[in-house]
């Protein structure tokens, strides 16, 4: 695609990032005419042919990248991190008033704020106290057996804080 223009700027932050030129070039292009179709895929019915076309392709690769079983959904929602940290207890508490939730950053606060809107929470550990530059071990977690599900935050993103286990709840 030619020479980087010297005004093009390198974006290494959290969530959208740099993409090579042809992949923007691409896009542009079919921003107008998506396939000959006439039309934008953002001016498509969520019910089209067409569209409905993209979203199969698109899980169908999502599936094969991350080796998603036929036994699993997949859903492309809107909303980011947000949204989900309230979906987590509207689809999880089953009936229950509480869950368990490990503090270790930003975006456990975030997710802990959304779902006390929901249930009770129990902050079962925490790295507040250490300025959130670990993830407690799990044999520190004062997990509550009644609690519905156990939280926790894989990548605290803004304060570099990651999980290197997947933890066992039981």
């Amino acid at each position: 695609m030619g020479s980087r223009p010297a005004t093009r700027v390198f974006n290494f932050s959290a969530g959208p990032a740099v993409l090579p030129e042809d992949v923007l070039a691409q896009a542009a292009s079919e921003m107008l005419d998506w396939h000959g179709s006439g039309m934008s895929v953002m001016e498509m019915s969520h019910r089209g042919k067409e569209f409905i076309a993209i979203a199969e392709a698109a899980e169908k690769d999502l599936r094969e990248l991350l080796a998603i079983p036929s036994n699993y959904k997949v859903l492309f929602l809107q909303g980011g991190a947000t949204l989900q940290f309230g979906m987590v207890p509207m689809n999880l508490l089953g009936g229950k008033k509480s869950a368990d939730y490990i503090y270790t950053g930003e975006w456990s606060k975030k997710a802990i704020k959304e779902a006390n809107r929901f249930c009770e929470i129990n902050i079962a550990a925490s790295s507040e106290g250490k300025n959130f530059s670990f993830a407690p071990e799990q044999s520190t977690w004062q997990l509550d057996p009644k609690s519905a599900y156990v939280h926790y935050t894989s990548n605290e993103t803004i304060g570099g804080v990651e999980f290197h286990w997947i933890p066992d709840t039981g």
